[in-house]
């Protein structure tokens, strides 16, 4: 069933929440990461934007740096942004983990699907977000959208001083895949993920995983990039100049 052919009420119970309050060291001294321009606009606002393109996300919770919700809010009402899809800014936590819980947080009742997207991913296709949701409603417990990976992958035994490394193994490339955001979950076991796992993770369907449970991934796009390093910003730019071109965006 396409959104054009679904109830309202269906479409009305997915939220997205963004973790905003990193810093962004790689890309330099400066704003934190989501407030960078990319062209022109805040990274974090392209990102706002990329979840509210979907029909079926009503509300998005911005997770703002602990000392910056005010400017946050102030950011959201300079941009135009979709007036069907509400928006709540938070302070967030000392780490993501936190972050994601603090947005958790601030949903309201009636939300059935929570999406966890990364700030850092600004031009993330509103196919991709779509396409996340749908699995989530077809009954799996986390989705993530992923990309087989282009290079062939090492694993080694670090060493933080710079020297060589000793390769250990290497791992099947055909069954690795780079995971991507945004991730969607069921509410309920992500609420219960946040409540009981509390080692330090690097996503949230980790969190899921750690507790047993079936994740699956679904095709990411290679426009879902994580915008890190100074270069990440050149191609972004890029991006939205091809955007731009071919579609007047």
């Amino acid at each position: 069933m396409s959104d054009e052919t679904r109830p309202v009420a269906a479409l009305a119970r997915t939220a997205a929440v963004i973790p905003a309050a990193g810093r962004g060291v790689r890309l330099g001294p400066g704003a934190p990461k989501a407030l960078r321009a990319l062209n022109g606009t805040p990274m974090l606002i392209h990102a706002v934007r990329a979840m509210a393109a979907s029909r079926s996300v009503s509300l998005v919770v911005v997770v703002a740096p602990p000392d910056g919700a005010a400017e946050v809010k102030s950011l959201l009402a300079d941009h135009a942004l979709p007036e069907r899809t509400d928006f709540v800014v938070v302070p967030g936590g000392e780490s993501r983990q936190e972050s994601v819980k603090l947005g958790l947080d601030a949903l309201p009742d009636g939300i059935d699907i929570v999406l966890v997207h990364d700030a850092a991913r600004p031009l993330v296709p509103v196919d991709t977000v779509d396409a996340v949701i749908e699995a989530v409603r077809e009954g799996a417990p986390a989705v993530v959208p992923a990309l087989p990976l282009a290079d062939t992958v090492k694993e080694v035994v670090p060493a933080a001083d710079g020297s060589p490394e000793p390769v250990v193994a290497t791992p099947s490339r055909a069954r690795l895949r780079a995971v991507q955001t945004p991730q969607g979950f069921d509410r309920a076991i992500l609420v219960q993920a946040h409540e009981t796992v509390t080692d330090d993770v690097t996503d949230d369907a980790s969190m899921v995983e750690r507790m047993g449970l079936q994740v699956v991934l679904v095709p990411g796009h290679e426009e879902a990039f994580k915008v890190t390093r100074p270069l990440d910003l050149v191609l972004a730019e890029a991006v939205l100049a091809r955007r731009r071109a071919n579609d007047g965006f």
